[in-house]
């Protein structure tokens, strides 16, 4: 049996999503359904707005289901009429066993991380936090615990130490997609071999990617140069870093942040302290060096370069980063 020749349901939710999606329709594979989140409201008029996914199915004429909760005995029926021989998963929330090991070929998903590094919500933002001079996407089939399921291929891609999450997220959304086809072929085939992460060795700290919250966005400029630059541009453009500054007699801003320069070295200013020459450039003081920041967003306005940000703040040099 060739992969074309296979009924495949295809389950999820961001535009992470979409580019395997559309890889598989746009080659000819036989989607018979996707499975992605309800529309949710959204926007300052919480109006409904559905999934990149949803949006993308219902383009190509697509069966989408958006089941609330997934061992409903409604969506149960509904995904096994569609008599799925394998199940793709991309971007999507946890299934229960009844539901991944519904499909005779199994359910295999695509993480974006090499996998078993940084199973969890947030693997991407997470390598890049850590400095990690690689990263990649992984195929493996689901079992009950979260990305702990045999790996059966992997792609890895070089990470630059300026690179931001969101060029990683958009050169893996690519690799990843053709990874999908490879992995659909390969089953379809009988050439898989899957491999039990357990054999694989892996950093304890590397080993999850928890999801990230307001608080862990937020800089603390006692911290080395390094780890602040790699934090900054692993948060960009989501979630964003943030910091405040504060003034003598002024109200705290909050500022995010999207791009640093990186000047190491020692010295003996206090960490949060902003040097600028006021018109082109603003460098704050971490442990071992400074950041210099090329793109900011004050709250409520637009993200910014760092000439424009300065014509508002002509006495920059009087606050502090906290």
């Amino acid at each position: 049996m060739k992969g074309k020749d296979l009924r495949i349901v295809f389950m999820g939710t961001p535009e992470f999503a979409v580019a395997s999606l559309a890889a598989l329709i746009e080659n000819e594979y036989r989607v018979v359904g996707v499975v992605t989140a309800p529309d949710k409201p959204a926007g300052r008029g919480q109006k409904l707005q559905q999934s990149a996914v949803k949006t993308f199915a219902l383009a190509h004429h697509l069966p989408v289901l958006q089941p609330e909760k997934l061992k409903d005995e409604g969506f149960l029926h509904e995904l096994k009429s569609l008599n799925p021989d394998l199940q793709v998963i991309v971007a999507f929330r946890m299934l229960p066993e009844v539901v991944w090991k519904l499909p005779p070929k199994g359910t295999f998903n695509l993480h974006g991380s090499l996998l078993p590094r940084y199973r969890g919500a947030a693997p991407l933002n997470w390598a890049i936090m850590n400095g990690d001079t690689e990263s990649g996407v992984t195929t493996f089939l689901l079992k009950q615990e979260v990305d702990t399921g045999n790996i059966l291929f992997s792609e890895k891609v070089p990470v630059s130490m300026d690179e931001t999450v969101g060029e990683l997220h958009d050169q893996l959304m690519v690799i990843g997609a053709e990874l999908v086809m490879k992995t659909v072929d390969a089953l379809a085939e009988g050439r898989a071999i899957p491999i039990p992460q357990e054999k694989l060795e892996i950093e304890p700290e590397r080993l999850h990617a928890p999801k990230l919250f307001k608080e862990d966005c937020r800089i603390d400029w006692t911290r080395e140069a390094l780890q602040n630059h790699n934090k900054i541009r692993g948060l960009s453009p989501y979630p964003t870093a943030w910091t405040e500054l504060a003034a003598p007699s002024k109200e705290n801003i909050s500022l995010k942040l999207f791009r640093t320069i990186l000047e190491e070295g020692a010295h003996s200013i206090e960490p949060g302290t902003i040097l600028s020459d006021q018109k082109k450039w603003i460098k704050i003081a971490c442990t071992n060096g400074f950041l210099s920041v090329t793109e900011l967003q004050l709250a409520g306005k637009k993200r910014m370069g760092i000439e424009e940000f300065l014509r508002g703040f002509p006495n920059i040099g009087s606050f502090k980063a906290i």
